[in-house]
């Protein structure tokens, strides 16, 4: 079994946070930066890892292993591995966004049997900030993982892979299981089986096991009821006006940020603290929990970018459509569809009735028609931008050709 560690085992960027808030503030400013500019595509990898490891040049080894060692485990994750160390399976992690030494920490917590991330130069004790390795290279990844199945005289056919990201794409070959857990959009599209929540979920599809979602949780039902409170925004800017709707959702907004900020701190907010403990999941409590900043950002640039009631309909057909979705593809998904294997026919059938109603609200039922349609459309595509931002936009951009 072939784990990446970032997003699957610890909270995603967890080390480099840290790494920069020990630091001080200009180091963790750089972190967001050279993270932002490789999440958004614009610089490779490597080149931000050697930004990023550039800033402990000096560091003591002793210290890199302390911030290695308050790097929490996500929530089952020890369960998971004793699982499947009861099964027999032979663990590996294999990742390129951590030092070796750091992986090796992460795999003595869990029991893992080979951990392998980047090297880094060291003078003495001291950290010289260069790195190297396979794992930084393009397709550096699959060489690793061919040594480690050699020396263990298997086959790929007898490898399971879990991953996340696109950083991890090269491990998605033919042969191997690949198991995408809570992937973006190239891992959903390339992936076997597809994983969303907890991570002892992984289990189940690498048993091959039926995939059964159950009934919403209370966080669940708590989640999309707020994502379908959506609907009244619209409601209420029509009442009191665009501009005192679009500036209160800035100012929340702006508390919900600070709110998060204090939560990575150890410290609460009132009122928003509350809600986000009730609104997310497990595993999105060791995280900064970035879904409510797409929602608001979403519903605000089509409040503000499309006229009334184009806006209103485009907002409302997002919020109810996508949140009962959610909801009826927990309760009775069967079928899921392909290229997006989270998603179910059940589910989509279900927001796409809703995402009509909520838009016949607003403009004829021929562009409510069409309204859901887009927004379904763009619900189910694998997509490397968040829904929460596209779907509304994309909606509210169709209603307003089709009305001119």
């Amino acid at each position: 079994m072939v784990f990446d560690v970032e997003g699957v085992l610890i909270p995603k960027n967890r080390f480099f946070y840290l790494v920069g808030k020990s630091l001080g503030f200009v180091h963790l400013v750089k972190v967001f930066f050279y993270g932002f500019l490789y999440e958004t595509g614009l610089i490779p990898l490597k080149l931000a890892l050697r930004h990023l490891f550039s800033s402990v040049r000096g560091m003591k080894t002793e210290r890199l292993l302390e911030i290695a060692a308050n790097i929490p485990l996500v929530p089952e994750a020890r369960l998971l591995f004793e699982k499947l160390r009861a099964q027999g399976f032979r663990t590996a992690f294999i990742t390129s966004g951590l030092p070796t030494i750091v992986v090796k920490v992460i795999a003595d917590k869990l029991g893992a049997d080979y951990a392998v991330g980047f090297d880094v130069g060291l003078n003495d004790d001291t950290l010289t900030g260069e790195i190297w390795g396979d794992v930084t290279e393009r397709n550096g990844k699959l060489a690793v993982l061919h040594r480690l199945v050699d020396s263990e005289s298997l086959r790929l056919s007898d490898c399971a892979v879990i991953a996340d990201d696109r950083n991890n794409a090269s491990l998605f070959v033919r042969d191997v299981l690949k198991i995408g857990f809570n992937p973006d959009f190239v891992l959903r599209v390339k992936s076997d089986r597809v994983v969303t929540g907890g991570v002892f979920k992984v289990l189940t599809a690498i048993n091959g096991e039926p995939k059964h979602r159950g009934k919403p949780t209370a966080t669940d039902l708590f989640r999309e009821l707020i994502h379908a409170s959506g609907f009244f925004i619209p409601v209420i800017a029509g009442l009191v006006g665009v501009p005192l709707v679009a500036a209160s959702i800035i100012v929340i907004l702006g508390l919900y940020t600070m709110s998060e900020y204090l939560r990575t701190e150890g410290k609460r907010m009132p009122f928003f603290s509350l809600i986000t403990r009730k609104a997310a999941s497990q595993n999105e409590l060791y995280l900064v929990v970035l879904a409510p900043v797409y929602f608001a950002v979403g519903i605000l640039l089509t409040l503000v970018l499309f006229p009334a009631p184009v806006n209103g309909a485009a907002i409302a057909i997002f919020a109810l459509g996508d949140s009962t979705a959610s909801i009826f593809g927990r309760y009775f998904s069967r079928t899921t569809l392909p290229f997006n294997k989270d998603k179910s026919v059940e589910g989509s059938l279900a927001g796409f009735l809703f995402a009509f109603l909520a838009g016949w609200f607003f403009v004829s039922p021929w562009l409510a028609l069409l309204g859901a349609a887009v927004a379904m459309f763009v619900e189910y595509l694998p997509l490397p931008i968040n829904d929460n931002l596209l779907m509304p936009l994309c909606t509210g951009l169709a209603l307003t050709l089709f009305v001119r």
